[in-house]
């Protein structure tokens, strides 16, 4: 260290909490209301709402099905998918058979099952909620070419 020496903490910086403690917290916040969002029907089939927080670890939609639309029966190979019923009624298809939907209904996709889901009359409003899929990365490849990655 040749004529470097060690400074002492100034008394301010004794004062300051530590980096651990100065770096935020995670804070839970409200997202938004369902039943608002719902209530504003009739709208186009699609997302009514998207979880967007940077750093999350899942993905959350409000999906809304106008009246006897649906999503053609599908097997999701990657994730579980939960699904909540928050408005109308409607029909889960599943490679076993039908399960009726309506408010308040909870239903565990598992990964690899098949479903499709059909609207009612009054149209279908649900909540999915899964593990964030990954991006596509580029990293390099045993051979040192660029390979994508999901």
């Amino acid at each position: 260290m040749r004529g470097d020496a060690v400074t002492p903490a100034s008394d301010a910086d004794a004062d300051e909490p530590p980096l651990a403690e100065r770096i935020a917290e995670p804070t839970p916040s409200v997202l938004c209301d369902v039943r608002e969002l719902t209530a504003l029907l009739p709208a186009p089939a699609g997302a009514l709402w998207k979880l967007a927080e940077g750093g999350r670890q899942l993905d959350a939609n409000l999906v809304h099905l106008p009246p006897h639309q649906g999503v053609e029966a599908h097997a999701e190979t990657e994730l579980d998918v939960l699904l909540l019923v928050v408005a109308g009624t409607g029909v889960l298809g599943t490679a076993e058979g039908t399960e009726p939907l309506a408010g308040g209904t909870l239903i565990w996709l598992p990964r690899g099952s098949v479903r499709g889901i059909t609207a009612h009359a009054e149209g279908l409003s649900y909540l999915t909620v899964h593990r964030r899929r990954p991006g596509i990365q580029i990293r390099p490849s045993e051979d040192g070419a660029p390979s994508h990655a999901h």
